[in-house]
């Protein structure tokens, strides 16, 4: 079994003024009750920005960040639920704050004969881990996974493998937790699709 792990987990872990450790940020951190419904994909975006930042944050300190990509990863009446709306929201972000960004995006379609294949999709996760850098993953649906809610982004912080590529599991960030998902199972059985977004942020 290969794994391929973010170099610097530990940027993270967020401190509460209790003490307690998270795992990334949670939407249910957001005040208001639309924020709390919608917010995956600035939460997932903030994750991104808290690991480029490459220092732990306070909870105060990530929701301030949370609240600033709120403004640019804006959830529209169906969410964030286009890759397009993520990084041009993104992009904009970092432009407006003064730091280099780029992005690569892998969509997958709805309809199976328009989706790559698996392999890419496992090169493209592989590819990010191995320039420590972690992805936003979009799942519309998702399928016969039951550690994935639907129509949701999360955050890709490792991938493990047999040596054929067709046994793997992500590890996610969601509700400050780490969880692990079958990432063939989700290829083959989503029938909305999603999408990866993978940003370097200088």
């Amino acid at each position: 079994m290969t794994k391929k792990v973010l170099r610097n987990p530990e940027y993270f872990e967020i401190l509460d003024e209790d003490g307690l450790v998270y795992k990334g940020c949670s939407q249910e951190w957001y005040k208001k009750k639309w924020q709390k419904m919608a917010g995956c994909g600035p939460t997932t975006a903030s994750n991104v920005v808290i690991y480029s930042n490459k220092n732990k944050t306070s909870k105060n300190g990530a929701l301030d960040i949370m609240n600033e990509l709120w403004n640019y990863v804006t959830p529209t009446l169906k969410g964030v639920n286009t890759t397009k709306i993520f990084y041009e929201g993104f992009m904009k972000y970092a432009d407006e704050i003064g730091r280099s960004a780029s992005f690569k995006v892998l969509d997958i379609p709805k309809e199976k004969e328009r989706r790559p294949s698996y392999e890419t999709m496992f090169d493209f996760i592989e590819s990010s881990l191995d320039n420590d850098v972690p992805l936003a993953f979009l799942n519309l649906c998702n399928g016969e996974e039951k550690c994935l809610y639907k129509w949701h982004w999360v955050t890709i912080i490792s991938l493990e493998y047999e040596e054929d590529n067709c046994l793997a599991a992500v590890e996610i960030l969601d509700e400050c937790m780490v969880k692990k998902i079958n990432l063939p199972l989700w290829y083959e059985t989503t029938t909305l699709g999603g999408g990866l977004v993978s940003f370097s942020l200088d």
